[in-house]
């Protein structure tokens, strides 16, 4: 892939009216796509950050250079040299042992071919694709300030053109811990490099929607994004793959048909019932949930029909999950069937809440019976009474019952404690992977376990979001350990952004409440060693912020609440809160 330019071929004035095309060749008339042609409503693609050299390298005859950020785009540059010359710019993420660029992991042969019209100096950049790159390798230029006495063009400037979807910035994470901060960007930058006109899942070897990031990393782009007129597309991108059995594909639009799990799996497909919740839980607008009801209900008999006594068995489970001794994948750690299932569950669960919503009376009978069926099925099928463990006892297998609610009220301390003893027993280390990540996460998170999830991610090992770092990461990778191979410009495992905002920093919804941060929480986590958390969200009602620190164990909070909002705030080991309505309140508390 790539771009040919030859500036030898332009025609200055081609494009205002008057110009004479006789010697252009005809078009060719084609029939029209199908479907409805409508406007573009969500935010466009633009060039929204660039970046310059941060160093250069001569490799043989090329140059390479570090851009310093991995990113979506292309580079741009200007350059001096004689009529006829052609220069090659290779773009890539990693570079060889010996200094080249290595393609391997993100998909090649894709380079830009230049060649000059011999007028001066000339600026070009592609226009018709993008690729993830944090190198460029030239070749047949030299760079302006190099010592190469070769008779080749030189390279006056050079840029590369962060380009991704240009939906408003919504949030700010900041705190005392420099694993979190670098963290927080790492997932950031790899949020808008797969940010386009669809989330991708990396911007270079697939470019395509994988839906389950959209729901398991839901709340973090939420935080991080204004998603108010991007989401819709997403809907509607979801409607438009649905297939006429009701099966949501596992990437929308699906502009590649795939088999097995990578067309049909329901974590995947789940999105299309969970991330209209999602929406409405952020901004108050329940409009998806009316408007998609049909491809909710749909979607939840698809999965009925897939289920032997009400077992849902097929699917990639907990994609990628971590295991030293297997390779990236398929489940290792965690049954397909309990992962898929637990999802049968869920999409059920919030089917229910949607015909409750929308007054649909014999749905509501059906459906919830169905939902206690599958729960009765589930712990029948899953659950050892005698260990109290779920599936094989991973971590995934016990924390996705727990937060989907599946767990019998005697059993749930039970299954709390094996999931914890299975961490501590790991050093404070995951198994999870791109699905199991968010259903751990926020198990321990809304259990009260703030300092397990604390440890577990405050250091610089495997597998951890510190070793990325360590290793030189400037997006998220695809696997915990990226040495493995595979992209450096993944989001999926970045579910660690709604812990920092909805624990750390303690912004949160009002369970239920359904108001878009009209009503919401304050009830930020002192933990480990973090002196300090200062956060914000940009609601639709104006932002809220969040100043936190400890100071040899006096704790001191800022907080700003958005004009006709009202907010509860609790403070660190109290379970009372205080009733703030919109202004600038301190808040002051000895910590035991």
């Amino acid at each position: 892939g790539g771009e040919d330019y030859d500036a030898r071929l332009e025609q200055p004035g081609w494009d205002p009216p008057g110009f004479d095309y006789s010697q252009w060749l005809p078009v060719v008339v084609d029939n029209a796509p199908n479907g409805e042609l409508k406007p573009q409503t969500s935010t466009p693609v633009r060039e929204m950050e660039y970046f310059s050299i941060k160093e250069s390298m001569k490799t043989g005859e090329s140059y390479v250079l570090d851009m310093g950020q991995n990113l979506s785009g292309y580079p741009a540059f200007t350059v001096k040299g004689k009529r006829g010359d052609k220069i090659r710019l290779t773009v890539a993420e990693r570079i060889n042992d010996d200094g080249s660029i290595n393609q391997t992991q993100s998909g090649g042969p894709y380079y830009y071919e230049y060649t000059l019209k011999g007028e001066s100096e000339e600026t070009w950049q592609p226009r018709f694709s993008y690729y993830g790159f944090r190198y460029i390798q030239v070749d047949g230029a030299k760079l302006s300030e190099s010592e190469d006495n070769r008779d080749i063009p030189v390279i006056k400037a050079i840029k590369s053109c962060f380009v991704y979807n240009s939906a408003e910035p919504a949030g700010s994470f900041h705190s005392s811990n420099e694993i979190f901060n670098n963290a927080h960007n790492l997932i950031v930058n790899a949020i808008k490099s797969n940010m386009q006109a669809v989330f991708t899942d990396c911007p270079h070897r697939e470019k395509l929607g994988w839906l389950e990031e959209v729901h398991l990393n839901g709340p973090g782009l939420y935080y991080n994004f204004n998603l108010a007129r991007f989401a819709p597309k997403i809907m509607q991108d979801i409607r438009d793959a649905q297939l006429q059995n009701g099966l949501v594909t596992s990437i929308a639009p699906e502009y590649v048909v795939f088999n097995g799990g990578f067309r049909d799996s329901p974590e995947w497909g789940s999105a299309s019932v969970i991330f209209p919740f999602m929406y409405y839980e952020f901004y108050g607008d329940n409009s998806f949930i009316v408007e998609y009801y049909d491809v909710m209900k749909r979607y939840v008999d698809y999965l009925t029909t897939t289920a032997k006594d009400h077992i849902v068995s097929h699917g990639l489970g907990d994609w990628c999950d971590y295991r030293e001794d297997q390779p990236y994948g398929v489940s290792h750690n965690t049954p397909i069937s309990l992962s898929a299932t637990t999802h049968y569950f869920m999409v059920i669960d919030y089917l229910v809440q949607a015909a409750e919503m929308l007054s649909k009376k014999e749905d509501i009978t059906f459906y919830s019976n169905l939902r206690e069926e599958v729960r009765t099925a589930f712990n029948k099928e899953f659950f050892n009474e005698d260990t109290k463990q779920y599936g094989t006892g991973s971590q995934a297998s016990n924390a996705m019952p727990l937060f989907a609610g599946l767990v019998n009220p005697q059993d749930k301390q039970s299954v709390l404690d094996n999931l914890v003893k299975d961490i501590e027993e790991k050093g404070y280390r995951l198994s999870t992977g791109d699905v199991g990540n968010r259903y751990l996460f926020q198990a321990l998170a809304r259990n009260g376990l703030n300092e397990v999830m604390y440890k577990m991610h405050n250091h610089n090992e495997v597998p951890g979001y510190g070793f990325q770092l360590q290793f030189g990461a400037t997006t998220l990778t695809e696997l915990w350990d990226p040495r493995k191979g595979a992209s450096w410009n993944h989001f999926m495992m970045g579910q660690i952004e709604e812990w920092f905002y909805r624990s750390l920093a303690g912004i949160d919804v009002e369970e239920n409440a359904y108001t878009g941060f009209k009503n919401f929480k304050i009830a930020p986590q002192v933990v480990g060693d973090l002196t300090y958390v200062n956060a914000s969200y940009n609601t639709l009602y104006g932002t809220i912020k969040v100043d936190w620190k400890v100071d040899n164990g006096q704790f001191e909070m800022d907080i700003e609440v958005p004009i006709n909002c009202e907010a509860k705030v609790y403070l660190p080991q109290e379970t009372n809160y205080t009733a703030v309505k919109s202004g600038k309140y301190s808040f002051k508390k000895r910590l035991q």
